[in-house]
């Protein structure tokens, strides 16, 4: 149950940063050797992979719209991740544990995938780079805090990582609502202004 909790974790702060997860998977692993992460992570091949796509996506995703296009190609990607990393942390992907493992990991990445894409998208409705690069920070703080804590508490951090889910979801609904809103009027305005000016231009 523990490895569930911790795939559970791991998934959801996969689909926010699938890099960063198995950065701090693999470093723990490598400085503490905690028995609960696979040793696969912490290869110094894999690390080094990690970092360079890290890299990258740490200035991607604080720049308006490619965070976006980002998300797009990483759509396949981060739940993929996330699966996998449930596998290692469950067991063999022969076993139901380890099946068990990487469907809970790649379906919460999933899902936190998703609040994440949509998310960006309503923040670049107002592309400042203030918002971008405020709210890509705090989602790299919080994937290294969570996916840290998990390590030695994974069940308060599964059930942290299910209340985020839950509160990402609530926010992308009213943040939809609140684009959608915003549209119409747009386009009620934009009605009424050219009404006005064939008006206008008939008198």
């Amino acid at each position: 149950m523990e490895s569930l909790a911790m795939a559970f974790s791991s998934g959801w702060a996969s689909g926010v940063n699938a890099y960063l997860v198995v950065l701090v998977l693999g470093i723990a692993d490598r400085v503490e050797d905690f028995e609960q992460i696979p040793d696969e992570l912490g290869r110094w091949e894999v690390l080094a992979v990690a970092a360079l796509m890290y890299a990258f996506e740490f200035v991607a995703d604080k720049v308006p719209y490619v965070d976006s296009v980002w998300d797009v190609v990483s759509t396949l990607i981060r739940p993929l991740v996330g699966g996998v990393v449930g596998v290692l942390l469950a067991g063999d992907s022969t076993e139901i544990s380890g099946l068990l493992g990487g469907s809970v990991g790649g379906a919460s990445a999933l899902a936190s995938h998703a609040v994440k894409a949509g998310t960006r998208l309503a923040v670049n409705t107002s592309p400042e780079p203030a918002s971008n690069i405020g709210v890509s920070i705090g989602e790299d703080v919080v994937v290294l805090a969570l996916v840290w804590f998990a390590i030695e508490h994974p069940y308060i951090a599964a059930g942290i990582a299910g209340a985020l889910l839950l509160i990402g979801l609530a926010v992308l609904y009213f943040a939809i609502r609140a684009i959608r809103a915003g549209w119409r009027r747009l386009q009620a305005w934009r009605t009424r202004r050219r009404a006005r000016r064939e008006t206008e231009h008939l008198t």
